[in-house]
Order: structure tokens, then sequence, then C-alpha cells
């Protein structure tokens, strides 16, 4: 019971300080106490470090020697890198996944893309565009691989949040998207990871400062 307690603290202290992290209010390079945000969730610090740990984990914040938790840079370099090492995964799922999506894979995977085609605001998009991805590649059975694309994934989710506050958004179709669910549903698995790829790294071009 104890141990439940506890992780329900850690995931609390995880979801809250990331949301935070994602949407902006806490800005890249911003330090995070762990004494600050043990008294504001009423916990000791060990939960407090799980917790950061797996902020860490999402690429959301980065361990600095002698400067503690911070929330991570958000410049090119580290777009780039979140960028190449998405394609790179998510492409290795993709392809252990595609031999094992059922029609109800592949229903999930439209409702995701219409989802995202209909959102009106900033947040329905950024919820239907993680679903769409996480869809593509659930079934590859490979439960370290999707832990890691969990949190390429949230870090990308910040990325988009970004580029809404600076350049804007408006709600419009993602033709990618259904272009990779075309060339899934027609068998064309290298013209779906082909897509794949190069949707993701399309944010490698985001002008974001350094």
């Amino acid at each position: 019971m104890i141990a439940d307690e506890s992780a329900t603290v850690v995931a609390r202290i995880a979801e809250s300080v990331g949301g935070r992290i994602m949407s902006g209010e806490l800005q890249p390079g911003a330090p995070l106490r762990q004494d600050h945000v043990a008294r504001e969730f009423n916990s000791s610090h060990v939960p407090v470090r799980e917790a950061f740990r797996q902020l860490q984990a999402q690429h959301l914040v980065v361990a600095v020697p002698r400067r503690g938790v911070r929330v991570a840079p958000l410049d090119i370099n580290s777009v780039k890198e979140i960028a190449e090492m998405r394609a790179a995964l998510e492409v290795v799922a993709l392809r252990n996944s595609a031999p094992k999506l059922t029609p109800a894979h592949l229903a999930r995977i439209e409702l995701a893309l219409t989802e995202g085609d209909n959102a009106q605001t900033i947040e329905a998009f950024e919820r239907a565009n993680r679903a769409f991805h996480q869809a593509l590649v659930a079934p590859c059975g490979m439960p370290r691989l999707l832990a890691n694309l969990e949190g390429l994934q949230l870090a990308n989710s910040r990325l988009v949040f970004a580029m809404a506050r600076s350049a804007g958004w408006r709600p419009r179709s993602n033709q990618d998207h259904r272009l990779i669910l075309q060339a899934l549903r027609a068998r064309n698995l290298d013209q779906a990871c082909h897509l794949l790829s190069r949707h993701i790294q399309t944010i490698e071009r985001l002008s974001l400062p350094a």
C-alpha cells in the first residue's frame, strides 16, 4: 500500500511538472528545486527525485553538474536530436508493428488521424497527433522501445506547443498522416517507413532560438 501511494505521488509530480514544461509555463533552463517541489506536493524528497528521473527519461529535464535539475533546453540542436532519435526508433517500431496491424488497429490509427483533422485547439491537435504515432507502433511487441518512444513523443509535444506559441496555430489536416495510413493499407511498408521518417524530421526545420 505504501509503495502504491508513493508511486501515485511520483506520477502526480511528474505529470504536473511535465505539463508545465510542455505548455511553456516552465521555460528552458529554469531550475527545479527539490525542496520547492516537495513542499508544493506535501511530499518527501524521495518521490520528487524519482519524478525528476522520469522527466529526464522523457527528455523534459536535464541534470546539470553543480547546477542541479533544470528544464531541458529547446534550441536547434535539441530539436535535431529529438527528431533524429524519433525518426530512427519509430521506423524500427513501425517495421515490427506493421505485420501485426489488424483492421481494428488500422481503425484506431484512422480515428486519431480524423481527430487531428477536426481539432479546433492546439491541445486537441497535440493529443490526436500523439495518439496517431502511438497507434502506429503499439502492436510492435517491444516494450523497451515503446517506453523510449513515449518519452521522445512527449518531448515532441513540447515542440508542438512551442511552435504554436511562436508562429501561431490554426486547424488543418495532416496530409503526411493520411499518406502513411494509405501506405500501410496498401501493405507498402517501405513507403510507409520513408514517409514516417520524413514526416518526423521536418521538425528539424523549426527556427527556435538557440
